[in-house]
């Protein structure tokens, strides 16, 4: 039996699709899911009013603006293995979502423009992969449209992103003049737009074609061959080792709109892709492969039915066999509950499941227990996992219901929403609301949802960029609550000042030296 469990946790893949926005990352999770037999035919993410919306983007604000802004968990079975993807937002108003996803894969794929390169977004998403060590494989998009030279772009790989690359294949042409890839890996070109039994081409030993075809004519295919010789002389080796260890990166080119190249690339990941690995954890590294179950809630959801207005939180299961009806431990209250409700997803289409093993993603109903962060164990050991990034808002906004009949709703749909993470809730002495967000698009979603999902409509005041600094020392004298250091309480009832900037902060911190201010992203920064 036990030979069974380590296959099956061994067989998992679990990854996050990371990129800027509009890099075409919805599209290529799309494709994997169609290989993966998941789904019929693929969406898109800017369909028609009728169209076939992408799997991912279920949110009704998500269809309407064409972006993805939670994380969706998708699964599927592909050639003896089960692969669990998470989609991130790319929209840096959401990357807090993104950021705590990011703790839930061993592995990540960054999807890159050709025609645009490295983004802003994508370096601040590779930098927190960096951080954890988490080997990233890279698939360079849309070559059927003209982009940037490819030695270019993994020399900008390098540069910017301080991560030697590995091209496992090159691109013959692009554009209109796309003929296909050079695959170094398997040794053979793979065409473009041909039929399935003309797909591959072999080549010989000197790693010229092997047969006779029309492409040899090209002066396309000469120039990838003395690209392909400048590779193999000056650029990278080859290292399995370095891969896992998240210090070189492999290569893949394609388009995902045409599905080219993302069959090979998904087999290619999957041989080098590791497998779950072990957790930090109070009491020291969790092994998957320990019997005992083990896992984090990462993010939070509500609604991901209407109808029932139900939420789930998502669990990354490190160690043991989930089992439906189990009991376990919620460590931060130390209480037992037991796990009688769960789901795997295909996005928003979900199924119960009655088993998952270390490195899937599970979904629990939550009636209001649990919290972002949360850590279940099953069996005698109880301990916490490592603490999941925070981040302190810069943008902040005071809320009240339009409608003061509608109170009662109001307040569940704002403590359901905050639950989620995107958002942070404050209060005054007077009991006002104030919403705290990394950036404004935050709000909007906020304003969206509460009205469509709690019939609620809400009047946000902005109050511009503040300063939030928590306090360590408990007690704090209520009348040093002033317009510029605004006195107020988090969610969990701890002090929290909402400075008017850098300036009115620092004058606090020389006049009240007495008052230790914090910020809980400083914590984390160091401890990583």
């Amino acid at each position: 039996m036990m030979a069974d469990f380590q296959d099956e946790v061994n067989s998992r893949r679990t990854f996050a699709i990371i990129s800027h926005p509009d890099a075409g990352k919805t599209t290529l999770t799309e494709k994997l899911l169609l290989f993966g037999g998941a789904i019929r035919a693929a969406g898109t993410v800017k369909a028609k009013k009728t169209g076939k919306f992408a799997k991912s983007d279920w949110m009704e604000i998500e269809k309407e603006r064409g972006i993805s802004v939670t994380s969706s968990v998708m699964q599927f079975d592909y050639q003896g293995y089960r692969v669990n993807i998470l989609d991130t937002p790319g929209h840096e108003d959401f990357s807090e979502d993104t950021y705590r996803t990011l703790t839930a894969v061993d592995s990540a794929v960054m999807v890159i423009d050709s025609a645009k390169g490295i983004e802003p977004q994508t370096i601040k998403l590779f930098k927190v992969c960096a951080m954890r060590g988490i080997p990233i494989f890279t698939f360079i998009n849309k070559l059927d449209r003209v982009g940037r030279e490819p030695l270019d772009l993994v020399a900008e790989l390098e540069e910017v992103l301080g991560i030697e690359a590995y091209p496992m294949n090159w691109p013959i042409g692009m554009g209109k003049e796309f003929l296909g890839i050079y695959d170094r890996y398997h040794h053979r070109i793979e065409q473009y737009r041909v039929s399935e039994d003309e797909r591959f081409l072999p080549l010989d030993e000197e790693g010229e074609l092997a047969v006779n075809h029309s492409m040899k004519n090209s002066s396309l295919y000469t120039q990838v061959l003395d690209e392909i010789a400048l590779l193999n002389e000056a650029g990278n080796e080859f290292s399995r080792e370095r891969i896992a260890r998240g210090q070189l990166t492999p290569v893949f080119f394609g388009s995902a709109l045409t599905s080219f190249g993302v069959q090979t690339f998904l087999e290619t990941y999957l041989e080098f892709a590791p497998p779950p690995q072990p957790r930090h954890a109070d009491i020291g590294d969790i092994d998957p492969l320990q019997e005992e179950f083990s896992g984090f809630i990462f993010k939070i959801q509500a609604n991901m039915n209407p109808n029932h207005r139900d939420r789930i939180a998502f669990v990354r299961i490190c160690s043991g066999r989930f089992t439906k009806g189990m009991t376990v431990t919620l460590t931060r209250t130390g209480k037992p509950l037991k796990l009688s409700q769960s789901t795997q997803f295909l996005a928003s289409d979900r199924i119960n499941v009655d088993e998952a093993v270390a490195g899937d993603i599970i979904g629990l109903y939550d009636t209001g227990k649990y919290q972002i962060g949360d850590t279940l164990v099953a069996g005698k050991k109880v301990f916490h996992f490592d603490p999941l990034p925070r981040f302190t808002p810069e943008l902040f906004a005071r809320v009240t219901a339009k409608n003061v009949m509608k109170q009662k709703q109001f307040y569940k749909g704002i403590h359901q929403l905050v639950q989620e993470g995107a958002i942070q809730l404050y209060k005054t002495k007077f009991e006002d609301f104030i919403l705290g967000a990394v950036g404004q698009l935050q709000f909007e979603v906020f304003e969206t949802r509460m009205k469509n999902e709690y019939n609620v409509d809400v009047v946000l005041e902005p109050m511009g960029s503040r300063v939030a600094r928590w306090v360590k020392n408990e007690k704090v004298d209520e009348k040093l609550n002033t317009s510029r250091s605004m006195l107020v309480n988090d969610r969990d009832g701890n002090p929290v000042f909402l400075f008017e900037n850098e300036f009115a902060m620092r004058w606090f911190m020389d006049k009240h030296p007495e008052i230790e201010l914090y910020n809980p992203m400083d914590d984390q920064n160091n401890k990583e």
